[in-house]
């Protein structure tokens, strides 16, 4: 069974730069994608990055591009999400998640999550 566990988030001022990383454990293949999605108080959930272990294929969510990088490192099934220039509007829950088919940012497509991380920031 997979299992994924996510770290990082904190509270930092607007402008300021946080790591999330989502260790996992359980991958039943060798090619899958990672996503990074988040859900702000009383917004719907939504897909920041995904990447495909196979090629580092990389897709952002329009609102983070140029700020936001997805990696992975496969010898540790670790999966970042570096964070610049961070403003209010990035306050959310952030969830890893994976997906043995599609890399499709949408929810749907990811069948197992991790319990998320709190991403705060003050302006």
């Amino acid at each position: 069974q997979v299992q994924l566990v996510e770290s990082g988030g904190g509270s930092v001022q607007a402008g300021g730069s946080l790591t999330l990383s989502c260790a996992g454990s359980g991958y039943t293949n060798s090619n899958y994608c990672l996503a990074w999605f988040r859900r702000a108080p009383g917004k719907e959930r939504e897909a920041v990055a995904t990447i495909y272990t196979s090629g580092d294929t990389t897709i952002y969510a329009d609102s983070v591009k140029g700020r936001f990088t997805i990696s992975q490192d496969g010898a540790k099934n670790t999966v970042y999400l570096q964070m610049n220039s961070l403003k209010p509007e990035d306050t959310a829950m952030y969830y890893c998640a994976v997906s043995y088919g599609t890399c499709r940012p949408e929810s749907a497509f990811f069948g197992n999550w991790g319990q998320g991380t709190q991403v705060t920031v003050s302006s």
